[in-house]
């Protein structure tokens, strides 16, 4: 095989010795919602043979669990649900029979949604809406034997291996660590004994599958647990999976109620690779690391470092099925790169709804959703180059429609414009750049600095017209509102205004933690340099101390500002941002000394600064600089005046509805409506 010329580790085969993984490229474990809704391994089977067919070189599933108490629905136990699994089997192994897919195996112990949650100890995590049952010396027994059932189930079903999930908070890792495994008997107490229960899980599974299966063992290399595992436990448990017969060992990093954000937009790039590579170093076994790697160039680098064997990407597979396929081919500019918003992924999976993914409504929608030739095709203006719009004319001029685009902006990109400039969102670049390339391969005609007015439009004879013109900030209706104090959300994130040094935010929404953030921060993002991100998060890379976390001080650079963040409801502060990210952006603005107060009624503004009622008492803010951010309106006139003249137009994105700047509703809904037209 000929070496690549860009990318020579991330497309070298990678040899187990009974088999061979076709690249070091690997698509890593993501819980759909797939797996528990009706006809959902059918679509499983579309999604993952998609992703095959897209060059990846080996993929893992969502969880899978061994037993009813031990996950949220779906499991594989018995010949009824390997008939089901085979599905997906058959359909990878028909897609490309060189890509190798292994089911994760996943126990969520006292994480488990059900009503019989188990664990070593009756511990209750503090993410968890139950206490778990201690198991018993039988109980154990039985965890164990339903583990290696569900591996030869998996064998049964056609998986060339499985990975069994030993981190994040899951029963495995609950066993490993003090706090969670306070038992005196022979699985407690030592570490010896605390690492006995996912040692023989995994010597089990070796001995019931044979020595021609793919055994993978995800293990947390650094916790992010105050007193957490040390650097010296985990090599040792690394060791002892080693020597019971696992093929290769996967890294994990943090727990699900640890307080460091590992997989959010604002952590850099590749930033626990580190970690891997140090482990990797005192095995002998291929590694696996995951995190934050979401671009071609990047796996490369982290291979050539000798940080890993194989890189993980979950969520950029989601964004782009053709990621690894666009690598290899040298077309890096259409790969639709994944911004770890986590809206659409992630906060699903834990809302417990079906994952799709912001940038790529398709993803896990394979049988739903397609982008079909058009049998007639329409000539096309969508107004406005937003999300939205350019989402609508990306599909359209993909099935074959001729499509112009208008904006008034001299740049595409709309509200991402925004985004882009707020530090920790700086992957908002990429899908400019990605939709930029697909305005030239499509064939799209693009005008900017240009205001499409609805006689230009009627005179050009389109037959159709997108209304994706966006929205107007909503300005509040308190008196003194137009006070010179007062600055808009846009005029502060671009800069157009002066922002003082003492401020009130008026709205805490998405908006407003983002403003929030952008006048507070001092110095380089963190999202662009791991040291940085590592001081300000309280993480010692370097040492190592118990967790990665214990006894290290997190040290957050700030604006010379004093900053109050205002809410109207009588709800905490942050509570309607995302599951999986809102609680890193509280922690990030509380550290930067911003205040949050909530139940805030705004009763005028004058040369004294912000008049308030909090809570019955009368307060002013004696502030320079009033930010308002509440909310938005729909820009409809354009619309209007299209339907009054008889014009075949269609509102999306924020000018059909003005939510928080809702890129995932806009995205979906344009990509839907493009593909019926």
């Amino acid at each position: 095989m000929a070496v690549h010329n860009k990318y020579p580790i991330l497309f070298s085969p990678l040899d187990l010795g009974f088999t061979k993984i076709k690249n070091r490229a690997l698509m890593g474990s993501m819980h759909t919602g797939l797996e528990e809704i009706e006809n959902g391994f059918e679509r499983m089977a579309a999604y993952f043979a998609e992703r095959a067919r897209g060059g990846v070189g080996m993929i893992i599933t969502g969880g899978i669990a061994p037993n009813a108490e031990g996950g949220m629905g779906a499991k594989l136990s018995n010949a009824e649900e390997v008939e089901q699994h085979r599905l997906v089997t058959d359909a990878v192994h028909a897609a490309d029979p060189e890509t190798k897919i292994c089911m994760q195996i996943l126990h969520m112990g006292p994480l488990a949604r059900n009503d019989s949650p188990v664990a070593p100890s009756a511990i209750r995590s503090r993410i968890a809406s139950k206490t778990p049952r201690e198991l018993d010396e039988a109980g154990i027994e039985k965890q164990i034997a339903d583990m290696v059932n569900c591996a030869v189930c998996a064998q049964t079903a056609g998986y060339d291996g499985v990975e069994m999930i030993g981190s994040a908070g899951y029963l495995l890792s609950t066993f490993l660590v003090e706090k969670t495994n306070q038992r005196t008997d022979k699985w407690g107490g030592s570490y010896e004994n605390r690492m006995r229960f996912p040692v023989e899980v995994m010597r089990r599974i070796r001995e019931a599958v044979g020595p021609n299966f793919i055994l993978i063992f995800r293990i947390a290399a650094m916790d992010m647990l105050q007193g957490g595992m040390s650097r010296d436990e985990i090599i040792e448990l690394a060791k002892k999976i080693e020597n019971v017969g696992v093929n290769i060992i996967s890294t994990h990093f943090t727990w699900h109620e640890a307080a460091v954000p590992t997989i959010a937009t604002m952590v850099p790039r590749a930033a626990f690779t580190q970690v891997t590579g140090r482990l990797r170093k005192e095995l002998n076994i291929p590694m696996i690391t995951s995190n934050r790697i979401n671009m071609p160039e990047v796996a490369e680098e982290v291979l050539r470092r000798g940080d890993a064997d194989i890189v993980s990407m979950a969520r950029p597979m989601l964004a782009d099925a053709d990621l690894v396929n666009k690598a290899f081919e040298g077309r890096e500019d259409e790969i639709n790169t994944c911004i770890a918003c986590n809206q659409a992924c992630l906060d699903h999976t834990f809302n417990g709804m079906e994952v799709s993914c912001l940038v790529n409504p398709r993803a896990c929608h394979e049988t739903i959703l397609n982008y079909e030739p058009t049998e007639a095709q329409k000539k096309i203006a969508v107004v406005g180059a937003g999300p939205a719009g350019l989402a609508y004319a990306e599909v359209a001029a993909r099935r074959g429609h001729s499509v112009t685009i208008y904006d008034t902006a001299p740049e595409i990109g709309g509200q991402f414009n925004l985004a882009k400039r707020i530090p920790g969102k700086e992957e908002f670049y990429e899908t400019i750049r990605y939709f930029n390339k697909m305005i030239e391969k499509r064939g799209i005609e693009l005008h900017l600095n240009t205001k499409a007015t609805t006689d230009m439009l009627e005179r050009a004879g389109y037959d159709k017209v997108i209304v994706a013109t966006g929205i107007s900030p909503r300005i509040p209706d308190v008196e003194g509102i137009t006070h010179p104090k007062v600055i808009s959300y846009i005029d502060a994130i671009t800069g157009v205004k002066p922002v003082g040094k003492t401020v009130a935010i008026m709205g805490a929404g998405g908006i407003g933690f983002d403003v929030a953030e952008n006048i507070m921060h001092a110095g380089k993002s963190a999202a662009l340099d791991v040291d940085i991100f590592a001081r300000e998060w309280g993480i010692d890379f370097k040492n190592h101390p118990r967790g990665g976390v214990t006894g290290v001080e997190p040290v957050v650079a700030k604006a010379d500002r004093d900053v109050t963040l205002l809410q109207r409801k009588t709800s905490p502060v942050g509570r309607g941002l995302g599951k999986t990210t809102g609680w890193t952006h509280r922690i990030s603005l509380a550290r930067r000394g911003v205040k949050m107060i909530n139940g805030v009624e705004y009763l005028k503004i004058d040369d004294d600064g912000l008049h308030l009622r909090i809570s019955d008492q009368y307060e002013i803010l004696d502030v320079d600089t009033i930010i308002v951010c509440a909310g938005q309106l729909p820009l409809r006139t354009l619309y209007d005046e299209l339907i009054e003249r008889g014009v075949d137009a269609e509102l999306i994105g924020g000018a059909y509805e003005a939510m928080e700047l809702d890129a995932k509703h806009a995205i979906n809904q344009a990509s839907y409506l493009a593909a019926a037209v």
